[in-house]
């Protein structure tokens, strides 16, 4: 299996054994939403960068995402996400890189209107870039052929979710990604912007 589909299952494994734990919860008295979408990414161009970052932009690309979130007091709630460069970049011409992103948060979901309702979101998560080589790097556990540099970031994200049919839920976002140390890439500063589809499980608040 490919490393980004591999982290990706075990992502969604973690989110579909804690939807399974809070479905009663969900169908008793809160509110669980799942989503898959697709986004692309606005950051500084390589001309921009500055002191110690690589004059390498994150700009570009489609990214994959997925996000779930259980509504735990009313419209408050927790909320995790991820999103990953669907296809690998050639990190300054020469190295093959995918960049991730995971965060969780809080999330605040205000009803506008009938079948319409924002989401604010605020949180921490890490930016982990994969560079891929053309041998294997092997421990007494598994061999891969690449290493992750991690930093940490914060989180801030915002969207409306329109409901055309029942449950299901169509969702234009935003988000943005402060990340500290990102001396791989030209800023520490990114934008992903794009459309989600999802479904709610449980009653609407």
């Amino acid at each position: 299996m490919k490393q980004p589909i591999l982290h990706f299952a075990i992502f969604v494994a973690i989110v579909g054994a804690g939807i399974l734990t809070l479905t009663g919860f969900a169908f008793g008295q809160g509110q669980i939403d799942v989503a898959v979408g697709i986004n692309t990414l606005n950051a500084p161009a390589a001309s921009e960068a500055n002191g110690n970052h690589a004059p390498v932009s994150l700009n570009g690309a489609a990214y994959p995402s997925f996000s779930a979130d259980a509504l735990i007091y009313k419209h408050i709630g927790v909320q995790g996400e991820f999103g990953w460069k669907g296809s690998r970049g050639l990190w300054e011409g020469v190295q093959p890189d995918r960049p991730m992103f995971w965060d969780f948060n809080a999330i605040f979901v205000p009803r506008l209107a009938k079948h319409v309702y924002a989401e604010l979101l605020g949180g921490i998560g890490s930016q982990s870039t994969r560079f891929y080589q053309a041998q294997q790097i092997c421990d007494p556990f598994s061999c891969r052929n690449f290493v992750t540099i991690n930093h940490f970031m914060g989180h801030f994200g915002g969207g409306i979710r329109l409901y055309p049919f029942k449950n299901f839920f169509v969702r234009p976002e935003g988000h943005l990604y402060l990340v500290q140390d990102n001396e791989e890439f030209s800023s520490g500063r990114a934008l992903r912007y794009g459309i989600s589809i999802g479904y709610t499980f449980g009653e609407r608040r």
